[in-house]
């Protein structure tokens, strides 16, 4: 991969051996200081956000259990991710680029062409009652809408939903029980390695389980598998985006406290009832901005690949935020690397769309990719 990227490994081509730079990294240097003066190093990583109002203290000990980080801000995370990008000359640079070997497809969209989608799918969210505060229930694959919706969450409210993307069966029920939703994105279906998922169904049983019913489901029907809807809970996607362009619709980004949650993850619920975990919006804006740079070497306008799922908190961080945050070009892979068709999948990714960094959690996959010749 080209460049220098401090703390990676990186592949030099056919014939030549992967090297790690570490001798090239900063990492102990920049630890030491956020130690010594934590209010003045993220303090000064603050900078890189765009704030509506500026913290009132950096760092308020008194706030919550354990503290809280740069109380008083307010600050909109959808306007960091995509305004500000295309107001800074970003407009026609790819922020998604869409892989999907499942469906054989690629999508690409820009800066602008994404920020259009979102405002109006937010504008469809807001004509369903959804305000500031509300939750909206995700139940959605690796495909651009997803990325969309959370955005679109992110964009004219609190921005705070459950999600749920690897709940199955009576699990899903969870988030529902726990809190009312509004307006629920939902795709008809998920693509995996020789199956189709029918998700409509497990959203049905689910919300029967419930005693909280969602005001709204906002049905994405996929090609490869559609699904029937029910008449007045359910709408057609496609159907209310294309309403919501031809009349103007954009929702606009709504100020918001740095301490009010942005999403709620929920765990798997492989060992126990799924627990929902609570990301704010400041100290999250602040740290995956500093990431991108500091930790990967990734500089705005690069291409860069998180090999995860966005039902991970991985996939969150540097999938959807993290490179939108910092003006790079996000992939988006629905498949797996390593099984769709083989482990060569990372080396046609990375040649195709020109990726100069890969992150993957997994080491089996850095394991599997390095048995394969990038000629293979």
């Amino acid at each position: 991969m080209p460049g220098t990227r401090p703390g990676m490994t990186r592949w030099l081509g056919p014939g030549r051996n992967v090297m790690t730079i570490q001798g090239q990294s900063r990492y102990h240097e920049a630890h030491a200081r956020s130690l010594r003066d934590p209010e003045g190093f993220w303090g000064e990583a603050a900078r890189e956000i765009d704030w509506i109002e500026p913290a009132k203290k950096i760092f308020d000990p008194a706030m919550g259990l354990y503290g809280r980080w740069f109380a008083g801000g307010v600050v909109n995370t959808c306007y960091n991710a995509l305004d500000r990008q295309v107001a800074c000359g970003r407009a026609e640079q790819l922020a998604l680029i869409h892989d999907s070997p499942l469906a054989n497809t690629v999508m690409t969209f820009t800066y602008a062409e994404l920020l259009k989608e979102v405002q109006a799918l937010a504008a469809v969210m807001a004509d369903f009652g959804v305000a500031k505060g509300d939750r909206v229930i995700l139940y959605m694959p690796m495909v651009p809408e997803a990325m969309v919706a959370m955005l679109a969450c992110a964009t004219d409210r609190r921005g705070a939903f459950g999600g749920v993307r690897r709940l199955r069966g009576k699990r899903i029920g969870d988030p529902y029980r726990r809190r009312q939703a509004e307006a629920d994105p939902v795709a008809s279906c998920g693509l995996e390695p020789g199956r189709i998922v029918h998700y409509k169904p497990l959203l049905d049983e689910a919300i029967a389980l419930s005693s909280a019913k969602p005001d709204a489901c906002i049905i994405l029907q996929r090609p490869q598998h559609g699904c029937d809807l029910i008449a007045g809970r359910d709408h057609d996607w496609a159907s209310l985006r294309s309403s919501a362009l031809a009349s103007g619709k954009a929702a606009p980004c709504v100020p918001v406290l740095a301490t009010d949650p942005l999403y709620i993850l929920y765990t798997s619920g492989t060992t126990g009832k799924p627990k929902g975990v609570v990301r704010d919006n400041g100290g999250h804006l602040v740290a995956l901005k500093w990431s991108m740079f500091n930790l990967y070497g990734i500089k705005p306008g690069e291409v860069w690949w998180c090999g995860s799922d966005i039902g991970w908190v991985v996939g969150h961080s540097y999938i959807i935020y993290g490179p939108l945050l910092h003006g790079a070009t996000s992939i988006m892979y629905e498949g797996k690397p390593i099984g769709t068709p083989d482990a060569g999948a990372f080396w046609r990714v990375i040649s195709q769309h020109k990726a100069v960094a890969l992150f993957t959690a997994r080491p089996r996959s850095a394991r599997s990719a390095r048995k394969i010749p990038k000629e293979d």
